[in-house]
């Protein structure tokens, strides 16, 4: 099929089939076990930032550095997490 062909040709949206429900009493454990992630999570944050007010070598900077740029991830993929929970359950 040619580009312009593909541009021209009706487009098919193909139904998505719901994702099954996970059964509520594991929805419920995620999110209590998601929940007390980001309670540690925060904690190895305030330590990161209480880590960067102080006066550090260059290479404690770096570690700290490092510890937060890890922390802000794990933050995130906790919140993504949450989301899923939060659709399928």
């Amino acid at each position: 099929m040619s580009p312009r062909e593909k541009a021209t040709a009706p487009k098919v949206t193909v139904p998505k089939t719901p994702a099954p429900k996970m059964p509520e009493e594991t929805g419920r454990q995620l999110r209590t076990l998601a929940h007390d992630l980001a309670n540690s999570i925060e904690t190895i944050m305030q330590a990161a930032y209480l880590l960067s007010q102080m006066e550090l070598g260059d290479d404690a900077k770096k570690w700290a550095e490092l510890v937060d740029k890890a922390a802000r991830e794990c933050a995130r993929i906790n919140r993504e997490i949450r989301d899923v929970l939060r659709s399928n359950t």
